[in-house]
């Protein structure tokens, strides 16, 4: 009963990081599930793809009520992103638990890095790419480029139960460059998208608590709420710093736990 409690409280608050930056939903939830709910690391996936995708279904609505959602955008990231997280699914049933831990405290290290080191302002487009001016629809090409991106961050998502926010976000300020208010909202609908289709790619291979995900799912969603309440009242750079050395804390946690 400690442990469900403990997981509850830790649930509530991933809820209000999710919410507010639009990243940090999986990242975290994966880690709690195991090692405080004590679910196995396949269990604890799931559990987690199901919550996030609730979460973050419900988180999207504040956001595009406030006009905090780019629509074209996180279509053309998510859907390409579906594909790859359904995929990633199916494949992490032939890769070893060890090495699934491994993989996440690894991307979590990598998540961690590029969060200190971006800025918040939107910059010219990458990688040759034209994007659009702050807050307009990006051109074909730009379009393009974010849906293969989209793919390769839907294939990790349905690989370890991530639901990506730490990359998509990035994306959406430096390639489509999106305000961080709208890349946050957005990135709630491209989670969405990714966290479905890598549940689907997960279905049969472990057996839910159901309990601990009902339970982790509703504080997710009341966390949620409160985050997006939040969202532009709060400095997004000291969060994102202070953010990226929780989540570089909890990867030695898991790789040191794997070692």
């Amino acid at each position: 009963m400690t442990a469900l409690v403990a997981t509850v409280a830790c649930a509530l608050a991933i809820g209000v990081t999710l919410g507010l930056l639009g990243a940090g939903g999986s990242i975290l939830t994966v880690p709690l599930l195991t090692f405080v709910a004590d679910q196995p690391p396949r269990a604890a996936i799931s559990s987690s793809l199901f919550a996030v995708a609730v979460t973050a279904a419900v988180a999207v609505i504040g956001h595009a009520r406030a006009g905090r959602v780019r629509w074209r955008i996180g279509l053309a990231f998510g859907l390409a992103g579906m594909g790859g997280a359904y995929g990633g699914g199916r494949l992490s049933a032939h890769v070893p638990e060890r090495a699934l831990m491994i993989l996440f405290g690894a991307i979590m290290v990598v998540a961690a890095i590029a969060m200190l080191r971006r800025g918040d302002g939107a910059k010219p487009g990458v990688a040759g790419v034209a994007a659009a001016t702050d807050g307009e629809e990006p051109r074909p090409r730009a379009l393009a480029v974010l849906a293969l991106q989209g793919a390769v961050v839907g294939a990790l998502t349905g690989l370890i139960g991530t639901g990506g926010g730490f990359i998509i976000v990035p994306a959406l300020v430096l390639l489509a460059r999106q305000p961080m208010h709208a890349a946050v909202g957005t990135s709630l609908f491209i989670i969405t998208l990714n966290a479905v289709a890598g549940l689907l790619g997960h279905l049969g291979q472990a057996e839910l608590d159901w309990t601990v995900t009902l339970a982790v799912t509703g504080a997710m969603i009341g966390g949620s709420l409160g985050g997006v309440a939040l969202a532009g009242r709060v400095p997004a750079a000291r969060l994102r710093t202070g953010f990226a050395l929780f989540v570089l804390a909890t990867a030695a946690v898991v790789l040191v736990s794997q070692a």
